[in-house]
């Protein structure tokens, strides 16, 4: 028999790594092995997770703003903080959510966008962990529009007063700081926004099919008030928010390969052992063609997420690239996901696999920080020079 050889090894992509980028990879994934994968199923099953306590062990381990600079932030390789999307996302599509809304969306928009004052105040307690944060951009009817965005804002003095409802918000009930972007007369700005504030709620979406070991939630602001100080006094208009999709869509590019890879690995486990008319599964053509297309996809995305990585750190990617890398990592990783369900037939629907689970993870992943439609479209406008957004 050939030498067994694991999906990613079979390209040699390790070779492609910095040893500070693989150990950092290590490091997350023997965290996880410990303290995470052994109760995914049952927090799936539950439809909860414990997000505070996990916020606190990835804070200690460095993961939360793990690539941006200062207040209490590792400051690695973007390429570092891919491969720890990969490994959260190999584990399960709603913990890396957790890590990744805190520091790609929450922590960066004040890291980019807010004052020196605002950074001391929030980043050092949110990269220990310790606070909580959530990002309010989707509306119930403004997703891909977020233009259309409803929840406004109005100057009363020297304050602010927040009014609408946000939806589809990973952290939002247990968050300590949401940041809010809201329409004003002076066009869309961001808000530091404390939960305890009075009129603030944060009701939670139950019912869910997908991201079941994730906190997910509507927001509510009803009056509330808020200083001056509240303000991101950098960001204007649409250009704040995208630049955070933009940061969390990079880790989405490496993390769905990480949901990929884990089906990959599960089944291949799973065929070597399931014997079928006195054969192992693995033993028959069509189980190894199979095999073999989705480690070629699967392999594809990890050279792309790569160079992607190599371009951010190099400060040269651009949004639309990181389109790129969204649409097609995510389009494949589900396909991956289907496919190995197949492979491991009824087993395959239970979650004494991980499979279905990431399947249904991944539903969402495909449509979150932009549908596949609107990364095409982005990608259009690049080769085009033409807009076919409205």
């Amino acid at each position: 028999m050939a030498t067994q050889q694991t999906p990613l090894g079979l390209l040699a992509t390790d070779s492609l790594l910095s040893s500070e980028d693989r150990d950092m990879r290590d490091t997350v994934r023997k965290a996880l092995d410990r303290s995470v994968r052994p109760h995914l199923a049952e927090w799936f099953e539950a439809g909860s997770v414990p997000a505070r306590e996990l916020m606190r062990q990835f804070g200690d381990l460095g993961l939360l703003g793990m690539h941006l600079d200062g207040y209490g932030c590792a400051g690695t390789s973007a390429t570092a903080y891919g491969l720890a999307c990969m490994e959260l996302e190999a584990a399960d599509s709603g913990i890396r959510s957790l890590v990744s809304v805190q520091g790609s969306l929450a922590m960066f928009a004040i890291w980019r966008w807010g004052s020196e004052d605002q950074k001391l105040q929030w980043l050092p307690q949110m990269a220990a962990g310790e606070l909580i944060g959530c990002f309010g951009l989707t509306e119930p009817d403004f997703g891909s529009n977020p233009g259309g965005m409803r929840t406004f804002a109005r100057r009363d003095g020297d304050d602010w007063v927040l009014n609408g409802t946000k939806m589809w918000i990973t952290n939002g009930s247990v968050a300590d700081v949401a940041i809010v972007w809201a329409a004003t007369d002076d066009g869309i700005r961001g808000f530091i926004v404390p939960t305890d504030a009075p009129g603030f709620s944060a009701p939670g979406i139950k019912g869910k099919l997908s991201l079941r070991a994730s906190v997910t939630s509507e927001l509510v602001f009803d009056d509330v008030r808020l200083p001056s100080s509240a303000l991101l006094p950098e960001a204007r208009g649409l250009s704040g928010p995208l630049s955070c999709l933009n940061e969390a869509r990079f880790g989405i590019a490496f993390g769905a390969l990480g949901a990929a890879r884990d089906c990959l690995e599960v089944t291949i486990a799973y065929v070597g052992d399931r014997q079928m008319f006195d054969r192992p599964l693995a033993a028959y053509q069509i189980t190894q063609t199979k095999l073999a297309d989705m480690t070629v996809e699967l392999g594809k995305g990890m050279l792309l997420a790569l160079h992607l990585g190599r371009l951010k750190d190099a400060h040269a990617v651009r949004p639309e690239q990181i389109s790129i890398g969204k649409l097609n990592n995510t389009r494949e990783a589900i396909a991956i996901a289907r496919e190995c369900r197949t492979l491991l037939g009824a087993n395959g629907i239970t979650l004494a696999y991980s499979v279905m689970r990431h399947a249904n993870n991944l539903e969402s992943v495909l449509t979150y920080e932009g549908t596949s439609e609107v990364h095409q479209l982005v990608i259009g406008q690049a080769l085009t020079g033409i807009s076919a957004f409205r």
